[in-house]
């Protein structure tokens, strides 16, 4: 559905987005991770067609966004990391807008509203200013907006961010029930666990560069499942295993204090992006 081809974006002698080449399909979740300045925000400003890419390009089932851009951005639904509600509006008006900005009839506006008003747990809300929000109510009111016009993509930009770990929770709920429907949702996030537990694939990307692209599962496998930590000249330092049983046996000549966990998506990204920029 989504193909990233030799994509780049340069700004001046910066090199944001480095020779991206990526394919998303149909009713994927996909997850696109990476520090600050990896790349990922960019990314997701040149296929929501807000950025120009220096070169290469994006098909969305064939179609080149530059030369579609009218009919492209009616199948793309967009969750930017800052909000960007109109905070004198009532809930119901922001998505009322929305609808009216994307042609959809009264009838069918109004029960759309109603369908994600109820999806998104504000129907009690939907009178509310959405300055009056909280945090998470303006999230998952972001998240209703950029399904109003019932588009076949969702980009979300750090959709949780700024949120408390309950809330956090609460949204992933939500966003598990995103692509039931055939919907396809490219995420991008700072919070590791959150992909590890909504993405069915992940992408690790670093300076600009796609370093890593598998599923969770078989990334974590990669650099080994249990995670042997001690404390080593004034830092914890990790050592993977493929069993616990290895993890265990190598501990046996340790001294001081260890810890022996399962390995998770967040320690496999950091030593990946950590070779690949050693490397």
């Amino acid at each position: 559905m989504l193909v990233f081809e030799s994509l780049t974006k340069k700004y001046g002698a910066i090199t944001a987005v480095d020779n991206l080449n990526l394919k998303i399909g149909r009713s994927e979740f996909f997850g696109l991770l990476g520090p600050n300045g990896a790349g990922k925000t960019t990314t997701i400003r040149m296929l929501s067609t807000l950025t120009t890419p220096s070169s290469g390009s994006i098909y969305i089932d064939g179609l080149k966004i530059d030369r579609n851009l009218t009919g492209i951005k009616a199948r793309i639904g967009v969750v930017p990391q800052h909000m960007n509600l109109e905070g004198e509006m009532t809930a119901w008006q922001n998505l009322e807008l929305h609808g009216r900005l994307y042609g959809l009839k009264k009838e069918a506006r109004q029960q759309r509203i109603e369908e994600l008003l109820e999806f998104t747990e504000l129907s009690d809300r939907a009178h509310d200013l959405a300055r009056k929000l909280s945090g998470g109510m303006k999230r998952k009111l972001m998240i209703a907006r950029a399904l109003m016009h019932r588009p076949e993509i969702l980009l979300m930009d750090e959709p949780t961010v700024g949120l408390d770990a309950a809330v956090r929770r609460k949204m992933w709920d939500l966003m598990k029930g995103l692509n039931k429907n055939g919907l396809t949702v490219l995420l991008t996030t700072h919070y590791i666990e959150e992909a590890e537990i909504l993405c069915g694939r992940v992408g690790l990307m670093n300076g600009g560069k796609l370093v890593e692209l598998d599923t969770p599962d078989n990334l974590i496998a990669k650099t080994g499942r249990f995670v042997l930590e001690y404390f080593e000249n004034g830092e914890t330092r990790s050592r993977f295993f493929a069993s616990r049983q290895d993890a265990i046996q190598s501990a046996a000549g340790m001294e001081g204090g260890v810890n022996i966990r399962p390995a998770n998506l967040e320690d496999t990204f950091i030593t990946l992006t950590n070779r690949k920029v050693g490397g």
